[in-house]
């Protein structure tokens, strides 16, 4: 029996470091890809082959380990990546970039266009080392981001303090793994409490 569910998206954090990144697009939207990544991973190794490249990609690429491949895309581009984003205003370009993907087996984003994405970019809360990814599925990038600026007001500046402390907590613990998560919940319990006030 298969069970239907309508939000099948797995949540990870996928670590950059070391992946070939690919983007198909210089203009505005291969911008804000760009961005996104960098936000994540400052020194992520990113690719961008098209046409013509924005300013602003271009100043990035002297700041970064970025690359600059100013011409079409073509299949063998994807054959070097470990993860593709198809960031062009071009649908039958995007879509030829999610044609190759899918034939070598290498994760897409496609820019606007949910049904040829294997995955989506989330909108993102981050305090410290607390990372918040937020998804609607690909529906409404408007509402997820309405979430983050929420969560961003809301948590406090103090929470990276109160999970550094957490973690020194955490690794002087000793005992089985029921006693440490036991452990950790009674400390956390302030959140409960606060909460409940």
């Amino acid at each position: 029996m298969t069970l239907q569910h309508p939000n099948t998206l797995m949540p990870i954090f996928l670590k950059l470091e070391g992946r070939r990144i690919l983007v198909v697009g210089g203009g505005a939207i291969g911008l804000e890809k760009i961005g996104a990544l960098l936000r994540n991973d400052p020194n992520a190794r990113i690719h961008v082959v098209a046409p013509e490249i924005r300013e602003e990609i271009r100043e990035l690429a002297a700041t970064r380990t970025i690359t600059l491949e100013q011409q079409a895309y073509n299949r063998s581009h994807i054959e070097q990546a470990d993860l593709v984003f198809a960031a062009t205003s071009l649908r039958e370009v995007n879509e030829q970039v999610a044609k190759d993907a899918r034939e070598v087996k290498v994760l897409i984003n496609v820019a606007d266009t949910p049904d040829l994405c294997d995955f989506y970019m989330s909108s993102i809360v981050l305090k410290g080392d607390l990372k918040i990814a937020i998804s609607t599925n690909g529906k409404s990038p408007t509402v997820a981001k309405r979430l983050r600026e929420y969560f961003e007001k809301w948590i406090p500046d103090e929470i990276n303090e109160v999970m550094q402390n957490l973690h020194v907590l955490r690794e002087k613990l000793r005992g089985d793994f029921s006693h440490k998560v036991k452990t950790l919940n009674e400390a956390t319990k302030v959140f409960e409490e606060e909460e409940n006030a």
